[in-house]
C-alpha cells in the first residue's frame, strides 16, 4: 500500500512542476537564449521529432487509449506494477501531462532547445521524465538479468 501511495506522490509532483513550467512558457513568455541552450516556446503537433502530427486532433484521443491499456495490464499484472512502481509513476506523469497540454493547448508544449555543435528537437521536462522512467526499466531489466546469471 506505500508503493501505491509513493507512485501517486511521485505522479503528482512530477505533473505539477510540468504544468507549472509549460504555463509560464505559454502566459508569461518565459524565455532564455543560450549559447548552448535556449529555452523557447514551441508547440509539437505530433509524437517525439513531430511524427504523426498528421493526426493532431486524433493523437490525444490514441495516447489516452494507450494509457488506459497500460492501467488495465498493470491492474491485471501487479506484479509489475510492484517491481516498476517508480518507473510507472514518472512514466504516467509526464504522459499524462503531454495529453492534457493537446487538450488544453492544441499540442504539446516544449521549450528546451539544445543548439551547440548540433541542432537537437525541442523538448520538455515530461518528456525527459519519460526517458528516465524507460531507463530506469532498462536498468532494472538489466540488473535482474544479471542476478539470474549468478544465482546460477
Amino acid at each position: 500500500m506505500k508503493k501505491i501511495f509513493l507512485v501517486f506522490f511521485i505522479f503528482a509532483t512530477v505533473f505539477i512542476i510540468d504544468q507549472f513550467i509549460k504555463y509560464g512558457f505559454v502566459y508569461f513568455d518565459w524565455g532564455y537564449e543560450g549559447k548552448v541552450l535556449s529555452l523557447q516556446l514551441a508547440y509539437n503537433y505530433g509524437v517525439a521529432f513531430s511524427m504523426f502530427s498528421f493526426l493532431k486532433e486524433y493523437l490525444k484521443f490514441i495516447q489516452l487509449i494507450m494509457l488506459f491499456v497500460g492501467v488495465i495490464y498493470l491492474y491485471f499484472n501487479k506484479s509489475v506494477f510492484y517491481k516498476y512502481f517508480v518507473a510507472i509513476g514518472l512514466l504516467y506523469a509526464g504522459g499524462l501531462s503531454n495529453i492534457l497540454d493537446r487538450f488544453t493547448y492544441g499540442a504539446v508544449v516544449d521549450y528546451i532547445y539544445w543548439h551547440y555543435g548540433f541542432e537537437f528537437a525541442i523538448f520538455n521536462f515530461a518528456d525527459m521524465i519519460i526517458n528516465l522512467a524507460v531507463a530506469i526499466i532498462i536498468y532494472q531489466q538489466l540488473f535482474k538479468k544479471k542476478d539470474k546469471k549468478t544465482s546460477v
